[in-house]
Parts: structure tokens; sequence; C-alpha cells
């Protein structure tokens, strides 16, 4: 195991999160270093270099795996998979069933929900909304359907 969640927890949104702390060394992350919150152990993935930093949530049925990285006080819940190498932070949300993985990044107060898929190299970031059955893979499809 590379986490065990902690005592600390926080009450957000009617649900208990709980902090993590890891308990060896991968990534940017040394044993002791305490993360963000999670719901439950099924929310983090114990396999690879994923990890929940800072003050970030990763609630209800929703799973980080891989190498992905959600901290600030970015969010994910509901169904929503972030994997691969993606980066949520600052106040980003990912929720509902959307899927995102490979390179993509999530940062300012970006929101992807619903069915949307994101992958690839593909950055959302100031206040764009991806949604619906949306499917983006690229920064240069993600700027000409936000503007």
């Amino acid at each position: 195991m590379k986490y065990e969640l902690t005592t600390n927890f926080i009450e957000y949104k009617g649900k208990k999160l709980y902090q993590i702390k890891a308990l060896k060394n991968f990534g940017y992350v040394k044993v002791g270093d305490l993360g963000g919150y999670i719901e439950k152990e099924s929310n983090l993935s114990q396999e690879g270099n994923c990890w929940a930093f800072d003050n970030a949530k990763v609630y209800d049925e929703a799973k980080v795996w891989g190498n992905a990285e959600v901290w600030g006080k970015a969010e994910v819940y509901g169904n929503a998979l972030v994997g691969g190498d993606a980066k949520v932070y600052d106040e980003a949300k990912i929720y509902g069933d959307a899927k995102v993985w490979g390179n993509a990044e999530f940062y300012d107060y970006a929101k992807v929900y619903d069915e949307a898929k994101v992958w690839g190299n593909a950055e959302v970031w100031g206040k764009a909304e991806v949604c619906g059955y949306t499917q983006f893979n690229s920064l240069y499809n993600v700027l000409t359907n936000n503007l």
C-alpha cells in the first residue's frame, strides 16, 4: 500500500472526507506526507504515482488512477475518472461521468462534466466548460470550441 486514510477529516457537501498519508516514497511524494482528502480508498488507486495534494478532494464514486495528480482546491467527484498523467489543479472540477486521461491538464476554474471525455495533450483553463458528449484530444479543439 502506498497510502492510508488518516483520522483527520473534513465534512464537505454532507460527506466525510479523510486526509491521506503516504506510506512510501513515489513520484513527488515522500513517506509521511499528508495529501488531500478522499471519501474512501476506492477514490485513489494504490497503484502508480497518482495522488491528491493540498486541499484537493476526490469523492462519491470518482476515481484517480495511473500517474494523475489532483491539487490545490480541485475536485473530482460523481462517477468521474481521472487517469494517465492528467493534472487537475487550482479550482478545476471534474465530475458527472466525465473521463480525462493522457497528458490533459485542467486548471483555473475549468469544468469537465456530463459524459465529456478529454485526453491527449489537451488543456482546459480559465472558466472553460467541457460538457455533454463532447470529446477533445488537443489544445486546438478546446480553444476553438470555447471562444
